[in-house]
């Protein structure tokens, strides 16, 4: 009986040591943590709007009951709030927070900052409890992909995973916000990880699944809109379909440029001190919110109304606008809160806009507008994030409603062709790119981005001069076994490249032996790299022009010519520098 206890024993401790099992186990720990990050969170927030305004529920139902001074102060009162948090404790926790995390992952081998989680939660409770036009998910992406980090430091998970373990955060976030387990998942996988193997999906599927079920615990397995089940009237009404992909994709475009527009304006601000900037767009967004209470706080009030068919074409039409500028007025000033519920509210918006159109044109073969309302929502929300697969599933697992999944497909799919080819980066990738992230290349970009070509170089290099004759060129190739000849003229210049390929054609002409020089045959048209250049440079350069090695130059300003770099040097090195930093983590 004793040996056969050891032997469980011994069997459970194995299974522990077992990578894929380990990171299972890590995976419900962080959908656990994330969810009763969601439940504190939604709590805080709920306790902010208690305290800045003596209400909980829905601010349409009770933005007409506010005194014209409070709907400026307050959410002035929450901006400077939020604007010290961020300025003295965490300025991560400012903005949208899906950037701050992909850039987490692409430069700091993903690594977050422990306090990252309680300011987000702190940070975006104020400004969305204040009245600020955001919504609830992006900050939970934040949280979560924070715990997912901090779990993954304290048990010190080589680096090559922490990206999983951001990923099942940033899944149960999402899941545990939206009561959205499907949609959590594919947004981690889809923006946030970039990896469809098993070794990421089933950590993500399950770190979702357990925030799901905490959630539901406390807040209940309702759908987020409760709304009539729409269905295609005709097979004709497929062709509106893309044309409501191509309004939601330019829909979608115009936020993306207003947010960073107004983002612009405010680094432009430079004598406001940061930490007042979103006291002032707080005020600024009163201002709007007076005239247009719908943009107060997250809007889940008015989209209910344009999926039901209670609102005007005209309403709709002036609030994707008043939305889009809310939205950019908040975050642009420094606010903190996601994009993804904004989205909604636009994409509802123009859907219901354009279905008031269309159905009020042909009443007999299309649905009513509520229908392309909520199209419409999946439409915006794949125009923003480029990210047509999330944006399906979460409009389908918010309503519950599967009738709709056809338009949705061609809407999303139509948004997110149209903005890619117009735009290169997503709302999320866009904020990196202007600080000069490429977030495509990712972390492997950024460590080549941080070494020099002399590191890698070798100034072993085969020369022939200018006036090397054919026999002489043949010779060398023969006894050097070098794929490139270097030409280099009297005063040691490089002037071209001979390869085996350029001799091909003489290489049997006995005739040109000693009439042919290197000249005549070297490649003038050159790509060269100097020795302070970075590898990143360097690929770019053996990439696009499909050569195994380039040419080292002493500078910039000379054609002196100091080694070569090859790519099976360039590709030695980084496999090294990756595998240094995985010591360096478990360390």
């Amino acid at each position: 009986m004793q040996d056969a206890h050891a032997t469980l024993s011994e069997k459970i401790r194995n299974a522990f040591r077992n990578r894929n099992i380990s990171h299972l186990l890590m995976a419900i720990l962080i959908g656990a943590l994330s969810g009763y990050g969601a439940v504190l969170f939604k709590f805080v927030l709920k306790s902010m709007q208690w305290l800045f305004y003596h209400h909980s529920g829905e601010f349409l139902d009770f933005a007409h009951e506010i005194p014209t001074w409070m709907k400026i102060v307050m959410p002035a009162a929450g901006g400077l709030v939020v604007g010290l948090v961020v300025h003295f404790f965490a300025r991560e926790a400012k903005g949208h927070g899906v950037p701050e995390v992909m850039q987490a992952i692409a430069l700091r081998a993903g690594v977050i900052r422990k306090r990252v989680a309680a300011a987000k939660i702190f940070a975006s409770a104020v400004t969305i409890g204040s009245g600020g036009s955001v919504g609830r998910e992006g900050p939970m992406v934040q949280i979560g992909a924070s715990i997912g980090s901090s779990v993954g430091q304290l048990l010190k998970v080589p680096t090559i995973h922490m990206k999983t373990m951001i990923g099942c955060g940033a899944a149960a976030g999402i899941a545990a916000t939206f009561n959205a387990p499907i949609a959590g998942v594919l947004f981690a996988l889809e923006i946030i990880v970039g990896d469809w193997g098993m070794t990421s999906f089933s950590p993500v599927v399950l770190s979702s699944v357990t925030a799901t079920t905490i959630s539901r615990y406390y807040f209940g397995d309702f759908p987020a809109f409760v709304i009539p089940d729409y269905n295609v009237v005709s097979l004709w009404e497929f062709c509106l379909y893309p044309f409501l992909g191509v309004v939601s994709g330019l829909v979608a475009l115009s936020f993306t440029k207003t947010l960073y527009a107004f983002e612009d304006a405010s680094d432009a601000a430079r004598m406001i001190p940061e930490w007042l900037k979103p006291a002032i767009g707080g005020a600024a967004l009163g201002v709007v919110i007076i005239f247009f209470p719908a943009a107060f706080g997250v809007g889940y009030g008015p989209m209910n109304l344009s999926l039901t068919n209670n609102m005007g074409f005209w309403m709709l039409f002036a609030l994707i606008w008043i939305k889009i500028l809310a939205s950019a007025i908040t975050l642009g000033s420094g606010g903190s809160g996601g994009i993804f519920a904004p989205s909604l509210f636009i994409g509802a918006m123009a859907g219901g806009a354009f279905g008031a159109l269309v159905h009020g044109a042909f009443p007999e073969i299309t649905a009513t507008p509520g229908a392309y309302a909520l199209v419409a929502m999946g439409g915006v929300v794949a125009g923003t994030t480029y990210a047509p697969i999330t944006a399906i599933l979460i409009i389908f697992e918010m309503t519950g409603t599967y009738s709709i999944i056809l338009p949705l497909m061609l809407t999303c799919i139509t948004a997110t062709v149209l903005n890619s080819t117009i735009s290169r980066g997503s709302i999320y990738t866009t904020k990196l790119l202007r600080r000069g992230i490429d977030i495509e290349g990712g972390r492997e970009r950024h460590i080549l981005r941080h070494m020099l070509v002399k590191e890698v170089m070798t100034d072993t290099v085969v020369t022939v001069p200018e006036s090397a004759t054919l026999e002489r060129i043949l010779w060398v190739f023969k006894t050097e076994n070098a794929p490139y000849l270097h030409v280099i003229d009297e005063q040691g210049q490089l002037t071209g490249i001979i390869s085996f390929r350029d001799i091909r054609p003489v290489l049997y002409e006995e005739d040109l032996l000693q009439l042919v020089i290197a000249k005549d045959l070297a490649t003038t048209e050159l790509e060269t790299v100097t020795m302070d250049d970075t590898l990143q440079d360097a690929l770019d350069k053996l990439t696009s022009r499909g050569v195994s090695q380039l040419p080292v130059l002493e500078s910039a300003t000379s054609r002196r010519l100091s080694g070569t770099l090859t790519e099976h040097a360039l590709n030695t090195a980084y496999s090294q520098q990756l595998l240094r930093k995985e010591i360096d983590t478990k360390e």
